[in-house]
């Protein structure tokens, strides 16, 4: 029998990388057979077609290299299969809505989602989402899409409805599956910027808990730090400046789980300013007295949601194989409470 290991992340929202891989590893005692068979026998629901396109798109790896369908597996041979869980296409209507692009080709898009948007079609959400705005404006550009393929290729990853910032999207399945690869080999550039509760005692530091869903509130996630639960989740981070009660700090993902910054500094002490999942939307740090409350109030209503920004996104060009980096601004919300705490340090300090 072949050894079999599935890396994969239990439904859609378990993670902001939405793919799966599969990896086996060829015994010595397996005879020579064409890799589309082969694989049919090993994946579940799979057919041949399927498998072939798969091979085609070079989703299927033999010892780090792409093959062709004619390939006769043999012992000791590493096969990687890399799969996309992209929405239904029966979800996916185009709709007219706005979209910020920073940088666009015939590959990739690469997006600045606003605060308040959904980036796929689901429970709750069966439009208005990133996905809808994309599938409208690819229809602009070619009316004689097949909207039926809309949704087979775009999603690479995303973003919290309530979270602004960088987001790449793919416009072929090469794309699509290139891109896959590299969120899940840790190669992509994401960099964060927070305001977090707290000071540090370190400028900077690498947080390295499970991250899962909590055992009993099931909207929630959680940091296992035994990692008894959950997937392994890395985040790196630098202060970037001190607001005495405050603290604006830069994240840097390794790995993208769903909440992963949220959970992550909730669970060292820091919740996001004004994360009211994960316990930022009170006061954590400074006296409760009338004057502090009431601008702290004033704070959480500039900024009606958890203070962070997907500032940075960087890759390798899935088809020129450049490099490319791309950076935006703070929105307003943050920008101007960011200030305001600034103002407010300032202030004490000259007390």
């Amino acid at each position: 029998m072949s050894q079999v290991s599935k890396d994969t992340e239990e439904e859609l929202t378990d993670s902001e990388e939405l793919y799966e891989r599969l990896t086996i590893v060829i015994d010595k005692g397996q005879e020579p057979l064409r890799i589309d068979k082969f694989l049919m026998n090993r994946i579940e629901g799979a057919t041949r077609n399927k498998i072939q396109q798969a091979i085609e798109q070079e989703r299927v790896l033999v010892n780090e290299k792409p093959i062709k369908n004619n390939y006769k597996t043999k012992p000791g041979d590493k096969i990687i299969v890399y799969e996309t869980n992209s929405p239904d296409s029966s979800e996916i209507i185009p709709q007219n809505i706005p979209l910020n692009i920073v940088y666009e080709d015939e590959d990739v898009m690469v997006i600045n989602k606003p605060v308040g948007m959904v980036a796929h079609p689901g429970s709750g959400n069966p439009d208005g989402t990133l996905i809808n705005a994309v599938a409208f404006h690819l229809k602009q550009q070619n009316p004689d899409i097949d909207e039926s393929v809309l949704p087979r290729f775009g999603l690479v990853h995303r973003i919290d409805k309530n979270t602004s910032g960088l987001v790449v999207m793919a416009k072929t399945q090469k794309a699509m599956s290139d891109l896959a690869k590299q969120f899940f080999n840790h190669t992509v550039h994401r960099r964060y910027v927070a305001l977090v509760w707290g000071n540090f005692d370190e400028q900077e530091g690498t947080i390295t808990g499970h991250v899962g869903r909590h055992q009993r509130f099931r909207k929630l996630f959680t940091t296992y730090p035994d990692g008894e639960y959950g997937k392994d989740a890395i985040t790196h981070y630098k202060v970037l400046e001190n607001f005495n009660y405050v603290t604006l700090v830069e994240c840097r993902l390794e790995t993208g789980r769903t909440h992963q910054i949220r959970v992550h500094m909730q669970y060292i002490g820091h919740p996001l300013f004004n994360d009211d999942f994960y316990g930022g939307d009170r006061i954590v740090k400074g006296t409760i007295y009338t004057k502090y409350k009431q601008f702290v109030d004033n704070c959480f209503v500039l900024c009606p949601r958890q203070a962070l920004h997907a500032k940075e996104l960087g890759f390798i060009h899935p088809v020129t194989r450049k490099e490319m980096l791309f950076s935006s601004e703070l929105p307003q919300d943050m920008a101007s409470v960011i200030e305001k705490w600034r103002k407010y340090s300032q202030f004490k300090n000259e007390e």
